[in-house]
């Protein structure tokens, strides 16, 4: 139910939000907490999308010692279209290299770690 929540969620509020960070002085002038409540939409659905390639992986059975790397990798083709929203939006709300920035370091940070979390919770 939440699930569907936040997916519908996420294909509405990018939509909606570009029409008004067209203007990068409307993007100055949101608050933290509403920059983030227009991201965690994006960053969940590709962090989603990640998980579930990763689960319907058939390495997953051969992975030892948690080493999900290269399924995370080999995932991001087929989920390029919601990181790139990601990224672009995170753009638009911070500033041009931003979105990268973000991607490549603080997500990709912490990514291994959810994706593991998320796969013992589906395995219980």
């Amino acid at each position: 139910m939440i699930l569907a929540a936040v997916v519908s969620l996420s294909l509405v509020v990018p939509a909606a939000f570009d029409i008004g960070i067209e203007d990068p002085a409307a993007a100055q002038k949101m608050s933290m907490s509403q920059k983030n409540a227009v991201l965690r939409p994006l960053v969940s659905s590709a962090t989603d999308c990640i998980v579930r390639n990763v689960v319907a992986d058939p390495r997953l059975q051969d992975i030892k010692d948690g080493d999900i790397g290269d399924l995370i990798v080999d995932s991001m083709p087929a989920c390029v279209e919601r990181v790139r929203a990601m990224i672009d939006t995170y753009d638009r709300l911070f500033g041009n290299g931003s979105g990268e920035a973000f991607f490549m370091g603080p997500y990709l940070d912490v990514l291994p770690a959810v994706v593991a979390k998320q796969l013992k919770a589906n395995a219980e």
